[in-house]
């Protein structure tokens, strides 16, 4: 007799570590704003992977790039350099306004980004500046290092003792005036706290975190990892407060799918790594930099920032427009956007919209949070609002049903990986 057949939910069960959970579906294949499961379901995806599919699904330039790059050249290691790694690096210090007095250093993800942007404020500070500051309630990745900068004490708990010297405030002027001193080494802020549940930080804090910062002469070290590539409607959510950090970690949407990030460093912190203070065996690859170019290009080309920002309205004023007990309102710039609920049945959206051919992700039990590739239009808004809707209904219909027991719909927090 031959093996039993397995189900896809059973071999996932034993062979994947449980960190992630249960997976939701097994899905097969993407195209564009669209992804569908192994039964050929076809579901609308507002979540980019967590920001990451900048170009939707099977965009040709981004498979283009990776078919050529990877008939071309696809690794030869940091002791060399590629065409497309110092292109890459070109366009980042571009983007991003550090021009001439930038550098930037090429690792495979954004904690591998915040890990090297901890380092640089260690060699920064020395022993004469001990203190790092870092927001509560902010996520900045999983790895030991970046766990360590993450201000949420229930996801450290499981692996203290921590990295020592990081301390937590609020996310102020006040409170960072209040804390900042000579001996701090550098700040690291999350324009938008994605994984919070997409919260703007107060109107001037960046402002005002730039001008302590240089005047206590510590680091303004920025994680644009959810932010950036034109998510917010400016290359990096920073820009919208005109200023200029002394570094940003970016990854995510700059690789469009194909894993890559990167620490973009401006002025006395690009010469504070010297040989043998980090590295990457994968680092800036050739493929994965060839990508991100063509990633990157497209997104200039098709003025897909400008576009985040008008369809970031469009959306926002679209879900305002649902008659609907359960939407507290909208936050969040651009395509980054989150969706306020009246009561704690985030989950019960998810998997209610998921139902209805609809990918949107709960970062907490209020919040439901959306963040579709940067070439949204017209069709693909409102085909969401009638899915979206269509939810919300039958979580609305649930809640009514469950009155009477005292029930509401089961709720979870979700958190996701730098």
């Amino acid at each position: 007799m031959g093996e039993q057949q397995t189900t896809w939910q059973e071999d996932a069960g034993r062979d994947l570590v449980r960190s992630f959970g249960d997976r939701l579906a097994l899905l097969t294949r993407g195209e564009g704003a669209y992804l569908w499961d192994e039964d050929g379901k076809r579901y609308l995806d507002f979540l980019a992977g967590i920001a990451v599919t900048s170009l939707g699904h099977a965009h040709p330039v981004f498979v283009e790039a990776l078919a050529a790059q990877a008939a071309t050249l696809a690794h030869v290691s940091n002791y060399f350099a590629t065409p497309p790694q110092l292109a890459l690096a070109a366009t980042l210090k571009r983007v991003a306004g550090t021009g001439a007095e930038g550098r930037v250093y090429f690792g495979n993800s954004g904690a591998e980004a915040n890990e090297a942007a901890f380092k640089l404020a260690r060699l920064h500070g020395g022993t004469e500046r001990p203190r790092i500051l870092a927001l509560r309630d902010a996520f900045h990745g999983r790895t030991m290092g970046t766990l360590a900068l993450t201000g949420k004490p229930y996801m450290q708990e499981p692996f203290l003792p921590m990295t020592p010297g990081v301390e937590f405030i609020d996310s102020t002027a006040d409170a960072l005036e209040a804390a900042i001193d000579d001996r701090v080494a550098a700040l690291f802020v999350e324009p938008v706290k994605g994984e919070a549940g997409v919260i703007d930080l107060p109107d001037g804090y960046l402002e005002a975190a730039r001008r302590l910062t240089a005047q206590h002469g510590a680091l303004l070290i920025i994680d644009e990892i959810q932010t950036g590539a034109g998510r917010t409607g400016e290359w990096f959510a920073f820009q919208h407060a005109g200023i200029t950090p002394d570094a940003i970690t970016v990854a995510k949407g700059i690789g469009g799918g194909f894993p890559i990030g990167a620490l973009i460093t401006y002025g006395h912190a690009s010469e504070l790594f010297y040989p043998g203070t980090h590295g990457s065996t994968f680092g800036g690859n050739a493929l994965g930099t060839a990508v991100a170019n063509a990633v990157l290009g497209e997104i200039e080309r098709a003025e897909l920032v400008r576009n985040a920002a008008e369809r970031g309205r469009q959306l926002r004023e679209a879900i305002h427009g649902i008659d609907s007990p359960l939407i507290g309102g909208c936050r969040g710039r651009g395509l980054l956007i989150g969706v306020a609920l009246q009561h704690p049945v985030a989950k019960a959206v998810v998997a209610a919209a998921q139902e209805h051919g609809l990918i949107i992700n709960a970062p907490n039990d209020e919040t439901i949070r959306l963040v579709p590739a940067l070439n949204i239009g017209d069709v693909e808004i409102d085909e969401f609002v009638e899915l979206f809707t269509a939810a919300l209904r039958t979580v609305e219909q649930a809640l009514v049903l469950d009155a009477a027991s005292g029930h509401t719909p089961s709720t979870t927090t979700e958190e996701t990986t730098k």
